[in-house]
């Protein structure tokens, strides 16, 4: 009865399939994974956002909102601007581990295998 719920959330059976699917399609937007990489090292206003990511303030406005209603970003008010940030580590796990994905995708040997090597030298 006191299975690890960890292995539990992990099954093929899992509640969070479906949870975790509407998760890839928020993150199956080129701007979208762009935020979150501008986000990862800390808070940004969405003026800022929208100079990284090469997009209008309001097109990463209504990407942020979105993102808003699925809990990854969160807004914080300072003065009269609005920063966001990312609300958990892991939105940030998951488009890392998407980008060493696509590295491998490409053949050869990825850079974050050769960044890795070096670490160990």
């Amino acid at each position: 009865m006191n299975a690890d719920s960890s292995a539990c959330a992990l099954s093929a059976d899992s509640q969070y399939v479906e949870l975790a699917v509407e998760v890839f399609a928020m993150l199956a937007d080129a701007t979208r994974v762009r935020i979150i990489l501008a986000l990862r090292d800390g808070e940004m206003a969405v003026g800022e956002l929208a100079e990284v990511v090469g997009k209008t303030p309001a097109a990463v406005s209504q990407h942020l909102a979105k993102m808003r209603l699925a809990r990854m970003v969160s807004p914080r008010q300072d003065g009269t601007r609005v920063l966001y940030r990312l609300e958990n580590e892991h939105a940030r796990q998951l488009v890392a581990d998407a980008i060493f994905q696509a590295e491998h995708a490409l053949g050869g040997e990825p850079e974050h295998h050769r960044r890795e090597r070096t670490a160990d030298a």
